[in-house]
This record gives structure tokens, C-alpha cells and sequence, in this order.
């Protein structure tokens, strides 16, 4: 449901409007425009592997620009990675490059932040950086988190239960 959320991959019915100005529910932008509007992290996203993370973080801020006073510099440092700024993503382990991700759904200046299983791969190091990312970064804009681990979504304050859509919990209603 991210992807299709995210413009990643196109739904199988129904229809996904995106409104970028939420104080107007009638301006739509082009579904092609809504990567402007959401970032995204998953564990089935790849890196660029060939680059760097200094390379690939600027890389990024080409096609979206980083929060307000968010340098590559401060990213690399704030995800506690400063010992690999230069080292190729190949040679990340799962855990670093999954706060690679974080740092690039979080930090981008988008109002929507998709995350999905944010804290897959992670240690309890990882996991409280994912929770003070949250805190700090993410107050004033929409976030969704698609996960079966509490801990990662604790937080929000509405839940949406899969289960609760199903076809015999509609039908019991």
C-alpha cells in the first residue's frame, strides 16, 4: 500500500489523489508530481551500492532538497556514521544502510513520510536514532508507518488495523 501511496507502483483499483496543499482539498497534483510531496523507506529499496554515502546523500538532495539547515555533512554525523561518509554503500552492513534510508525519507523536506518497517535490520542503537529522528524531524508532517512491531509505530497518535478491513470483519458489520 506504500508503493501505491508513494506513486511506486500504479493500484490495482480504486485511486490514490494527492493533495499538496492541505488547506485545499481541490487541488490535485499529477500523480506523476507526487514524488515532490512523499519520501519513502522500505527494506526491499535499494542504494546506489556504487556509491559512497557522501556521493549518494548529494546525490539524493539533487532530486529532493534536505530539511532547513541539514547539511550532507550533519546527515552523515546525525545517523552516526561519520567513519563511512567515504566508503562505498556495497560494504555497508544491513543495519547502516537501513539508516541511510531513515535519514533520507526523514530528513527530506516533504510533507508526507512513508515508512515501512522502519527498524528492520536495526540494533538498539538504530532503534532509539530511529525514535529521536521521529521526535525531532518529523513534528508538523503526515506520517505513515506500516509495521507489526509496536515499538516502531508506539508513537502515532491514530491506528489504522488491516485486520479491522478484512472481508469477514466487513461482512460482521
Amino acid at each position: 500500500m506504500l508503493q501505491v501511496i508513494g506513486g511506486a507502483i500504479a493500484q490495482s483499483e480504486g485511486e490514490v489523489n494527492y493533495h499538496p496543499n492541505s488547506s485545499s482539498t481541490h487541488e490535485v497534483a499529477a500523480t506523476d508530481q507526487a514524488f515532490r510531496y512523499i519520501s519513502i523507506a522500505a527494506p526491499y529499496l535499494e542504494l546506489v551500492d556504487e556509491m559512497t554515502l557522501t556521493e549518494f546523500l548529494e546525490f539524493h538532495k539533487k532530486f529532493k532538497p534536505f530539511l532547513a539547515q541539514l547539511t550532507t555533512d550533519k546527515i552523515i554525523a546525525l545517523i552516526g556514521l561519520e567513519n563511512a561518509a567515504d566508503k562505498q554503500i556495497r560494504y555497508f552492513s544491513s543495519g547502516m544502510k537501513q539508516r541511510v534510508k531513515l535519514a533520507q525519507a526523514i530528513l527530506s523536506d516533504v510533507p508526507c513520510v512513508l515508512l515501512d518497517e522502519p527498524c528492520t535490520n536495526l540494533d538498539q542503537n538504530g532503534i532509539s536514532l530511529y525514535l529521536q529522528l521521529i521526535n525531532d524531524y518529523c513534528k508538523g508532517r503526515l506520517l505513515i508507518i506500516s509495521s507489526n512491531d509496536l515499538t516502531e509505530y508506539e508513537f502515532c497518535e491514530e491506528r489504522i488495523l488491516i485486520t479491522d478491513y478484512s472481508k469477514s470483519a466487513l461482512a460482521r458489520n
